[in-house]
């Protein structure tokens, strides 16, 4: 059976400094495992971009920001536009992050704004969509993931939906050490492509790599790879780790 691609992106979060984040690099080069199958993608803080974007020119390595604002320049004290993760050699780039919503009060409409703009110039959004436990102990998960699913990718055309990546994570599992169990992600991944169908037809839903974000470690990212429904991971607290990184890659390589 030929291996499916995967895609593996390491959220850093707000950790690292510049020299921190030289280190890691330096250090997950000597340990990165050869593989056509498994694209890498790295999501430093702003601070480090610049010099990550640096470090992992002769690598085979992607880099990501975190967030962007919708707008290309204006009076937007702290916030980062699309044509500045650009110049910074940016190919992702998340939105949407629950941390987000929850800290900073992002809407769904916020979110596809930021989406639209992302597209626009030419970068592939990493859209997060998940519920909170108590949406999925109420049994609204499928009508959550629906709704952030409408609201964000509204105004995006089929043409454009082979640049759309899709994240499922579950807000409760986020950093509680708590994942997904497999037949949870399998049916939210489902429902997530259901829904993508529903929006750009049978071959753009088919296509669409959908990740599994949420408490994600060496020890349970093969589950989660071994369901057809998952097309890799976006990776929190293990991807601070070089060595903890590079097993989630191993497992990647050889999970066909």
């Amino acid at each position: 059976m030929a291996q499916r691609q995967r895609l593996i992106v390491g959220n850093w979060k707000m950790h690292k400094t510049i020299s921190e984040a030289r280190d890691f690099v330096a250090h997950l080069a000597g340990l990165l495992p050869k593989s056509p199958h498994v694209e890498i993608v790295l999501a430093p803080p702003f601070t480090a971009l610049s010099a990550v974007a640096d470090a992992i020119k002769s690598l085979p390595i992607g880099l990501s920001a975190q967030d962007v604002h919708w707008e290309d320049h204006g009076a937007f004290t702290g916030e980062v536009s699309p044509l500045m993760i650009k110049d910074l050699g940016c190919r992702y780039v998340i939105v949407g992050h629950s941390e987000r919503r929850r800290h900073f009060g992002e809407t769904d409409a916020m979110v596809n704004k930021k989406v639209a703009a992302v597209l626009r110039h030419g970068l592939r959004p990493i859209l997060c969509v998940g519920e909170t436990g108590e949406q999925r102990a109420n049994g609204q998960t499928e009508r959550v993931l629906s709704g952030q699913l409408t609201d964000a990718l509204a105004g995006v055309g089929k043409e454009q939906a082979a640049d759309v990546v899709v994240a499922y994570e579950p807000v409760w599992a986020i950093g509680s050490g708590q994942p997904a169990t497999a037949e949870q992600a399998r049916d939210a991944h489902r429902h997530i492509r259901a829904r993508a169908t529903a929006l750009w037809g049978q071959d753009a839903g088919a296509r669409l790599p959908v990740l599994y974000g949420g408490s994600v470690t060496p020890d349970n990212i093969g589950a989660f790879l071994a369901l057809r429904e998952v097309d890799g991971a976006l990776v929190g607290g293990a991807c601070l780790d070089p060595t903890q990184f590079v097993k989630i890659l191993a497992v990647a390589h050889t999970n066909p």
